[in-house]
């Protein structure tokens, strides 16, 4: 068997970093004199940090207003934001049987360095700024064979990658979205993801991509609504 590997995305699906984004968007907007709806920024995180600005200002200041909103994060966002339950038991279940977890996301690599350390998360690797399908390059250099997810974006990178899609339903894509958009298995929360692990760790040693994928489906299926409930 070679090494398991296994990508996650960062925020909403690790972490809760939307206490932290509030605080930063509302400093940013006293700053600036510039009114910003911090709920509903909230709402859409994944897309790159750039394009949730443009909303906010013109165009020529765009790069501006990103380049600010990062010097001023860290003061803002990195205390305020948690992890979210079963982040950290999900990259155990990953070590226990000998594979590495990396974090490939679109934020900010210094600032989702600061977030892993604050919280004690340490993934075998980090890479940053990768937003959908571009997160395959991060991927396939590092051999994963799964990539989770609260984001259709995350549906999209896994798949171009040809790792198995898992969506977790934490962010603001809900299980249904992700499932439409081609997630293999969608999960309430990680706090389920280390015995859904188990049961595709066990068919991972001999089988392909393709195989184990089958399996991983036959186990979510069986994961009944009310099984997921009572997990909440």
């Amino acid at each position: 068997m070679r090494t398991l590997t296994v990508g996650f995305d960062l925020d909403m699906t690790l972490i809760d970093s939307r206490p932290g984004i509030h605080a930063v968007y509302l400093a940013l907007a006293a700053e600036t004199g510039v009114r910003i709806d911090a709920d509903l920024a909230v709402s859409r995180l994944g897309p790159p940090l750039e394009q949730e600005i443009a909303h906010w200002y013109p165009a020529e200041r765009v790069e501006e207003m990103a380049g600010r909103y990062r010097e001023i994060y860290a003061v803002h966002a990195i205390a305020a934001s948690p992890a979210l339950p079963g982040a950290r038991e999900s990259i155990a279940a990953i070590r226990a049987v000998g594979g590495r977890a990396l974090v490939v996301t679109a934020k900010h690599e210094p600032s989702a360095r600061l977030h892993l350390d604050h919280l004690g998360i340490e993934p075998d690797a980090l890479i940053g700024g990768l937003w959908a399908e571009a997160k395959a390059e991060a991927l396939r250099v590092h051999g994963a064979r799964v990539y989770v997810g609260d984001h259709t974006g995350d549906v999209r990178g896994a798949r171009a990658a040809g790792a198995l899609s898992v969506g977790v339903a934490t962010g603001p894509c809900g299980a249904d979205e992700l499932a439409a958009a081609g997630a293999d298995v969608v999960l309430p929360d990680l706090t389920a993801f280390p015995e859904w692990f188990a049961a595709y760790a066990e068919s991972a040693d001999t089988a392909d991509i393709g195989d184990a994928a089958s399996a991983a489906d036959t186990y979510a299926r069986a994961y009944s609504d009310e099984e997921r409930a009572s997990r909440r």
